[in-house]
């Protein structure tokens, strides 16, 4: 008996200690960061508050977040702050009150305590009442609109787009992100206005309403300077649309750099599964086949397994294999939708069979191309080879007459202009680079120029010391002289 309550009094006390260890967390470090960015009107603090927050993020509690609002309640706040901290004390559940010594909150911090409760309702899938919250919050936003607001408005957006999807209601959170985008536009909230991009994307690609998203990208411009994690979101979605709408040179361009903006660690591997999964269709459907070291990383082995198979039959030029893969796998491409482009495939499988077919043979008849193809007829092997002929596929030409179909001799290709293309392509994209990095560099501020003024002025009033000390150095002398021809 002695043992067991022993036993529970540890445990009361280890929560206890937990309590006070994320309570001094978060007085101590993240407020006091976001503090110090708010002063100095600088968003590095508030980066690093934010980064501190999530971390935590396993670690909250209610009656924690809630001591820290009645912390910030004062009478001496605005309207809007102070129905905003009564809200989340209210859809906490928590009770409402005041601290007559807290001095003026400021809408960073109100907001950030806000964000604290909206990742513990999400966490406990309480999303009506996230949603509810999420509301408050943005009105806070548009009656503040400040430097240092943007990097925590553009994660209260996310979590409000976040309770509708958990929902199933990320149709009903349409409107308000739509007034927002056009808000943050306004107000030059950079990192705001691409958060809402790219949940506006995401939003209209799950109900595959690919006009309206093609038409968001047209007429809006991405922010240059917005950080890489949003960038890399928004080049996927980008090059989802392209590719939906036949573009593929421009989705592959853009899912290609949307995998080198991601950073490469554990945390990003899904994101870079799902971009791969569309990278390998795109290269399929430009006639490219995938290298093989692709499929060998380890964090794209096993979900890329379906697509390695899809990419064996398309390189042989295998119907037959193709359409089995397919239909092996249609639940799974369903499931990362793509099964629409998969189906444009088929017609390159053909023309990967012809290619392969017009390197081997100098000559070969109709009805053979259509036994190895398996295809219906030799009307339809005649067609479809005059169509690769005319696609620029193989060179070649058909005797309608005798029904075969003679291959030209093979051109070496550096006679061509492929090879000023390929290196065009690399020269553009390591110029790209090099502006990118420019761009994303961080030069110092204007203060150390004052330091640099007083350092030389200081240097001037030593050489004119030193300058005077040498001219009564030499009327000493001078003195010395008239003294000895008195003497």
């Amino acid at each position: 008996m002695s043992n067991s309550t022993n036993t529970s009094m540890e445990v009361e006390v280890s929560s206890e200690q937990k309590q006070a260890e994320t309570r001094r967390i978060l007085l101590e470090g993240i407020i006091k960061f976001l503090q110090r960015g708010i002063a100095a009107a600088e968003t590095h603090y508030v980066y690093r508050a934010l980064r501190s927050a999530f971390a935590l993020r396993k670690r909250l509690q209610p009656d924690v977040v809630a001591e820290l609002v009645v912390a910030y309640s004062s009478s001496a706040n605005s309207q809007s702050v102070q129905s905003c901290l009564k809200s989340v004390l209210e859809y906490l559940q928590q009770s409402p009150a005041e601290n007559t010594a807290a001095g003026v909150c400021e809408p960073e911090v109100c907001l950030f305590l806000g964000l604290l409760a909206m990742l513990y309702l999400l966490d406990n899938t309480h999303l009506g009442r996230g949603v509810e919250l999420s509301n408050v919050l943005i009105s806070v936003i548009s009656t503040a609109q400040r430097r240092t607001l943007d990097p925590i408005s553009s994660r209260v957006f996310f979590y409000f787009s976040r309770f509708f999807e958990v929902a199933d209601r990320l149709s009903d959170a349409r409107p308000a992100l739509l007034s927002a985008l056009q808000a943050a536009t306004l107000a030059g909230m950079k990192e705001t206005k691409a958060m809402l991009l790219t949940l506006l994307l995401r939003n209209y690609l799950h109900y595959k309403l690919y006009d309206q998203a093609e038409r968001l990208t047209a007429k809006s411009s991405f922010p240059a300077d917005a950080p890489n994690n949003l960038l890399a979101r928004y080049l996927y979605y980008l090059g989802y649309i392209e590719a939906i709408q036949l573009n593929y040179s421009q989705a592959q361009t853009h899912l290609l750099e949307a995998t080198r903006k991601a950073p490469s660690n554990a945390a990003t591997a899904g994101f870079q599964q799902t971009v791969h999964k569309i990278y390998v269709i795109v290269e399929l459907l430009m006639g490219n086949i995938p290298e093989r070291s692709l499929f060998r990383v380890p964090t794209l082995k096993k979900p890329l397994l379906p697509y390695l198979e899809l990419a064996q039959a398309v390189r042989v030029g295998d119907l037959n294999k193709f359409q089995d893969v397919v239909s092996k796998y249609q639940d799974r491409f369903l499931k990362d939708s793509v099964l629409i482009l998969i189906q444009r495939l088929r017609h390159n499988v053909i023309k990967a069979g012809i290619r392969s077919i017009s390197t081997a043979y100098s000559r070969i008849s109709l009805r053979d191309i259509c036994l190895k193809l398996h295809l219906d007829s030799e009307e339809d092997a005649e067609y479809i080879v005059a169509k690769a002929i005319r696609d620029g596929v193989i060179d070649a030409t058909i005797d309608h007459e005798k029904g075969f179909v003679q291959s030209a001799d093979v051109h070496n290709v550096y006679e061509t202009s492929d090879p000023q293309y390929a290196f065009d392509k690399r020269i553009t994209f390591c110029l790209g680079m090099y502006n990118d990095s420019v761009k994303s560099m961080r030069y110092p501020g204007s203060d150390h120029r004052k330091e640099l003024a007083s350092a030389i002025e200081a240097i001037k009033r030593e050489r004119e010391l030193a300058q005077e000390l040498e001219n009564d150095d030499y009327d000493g002398d001078s003195d010395e002289d008239a003294m000895d021809e008195d003497l």
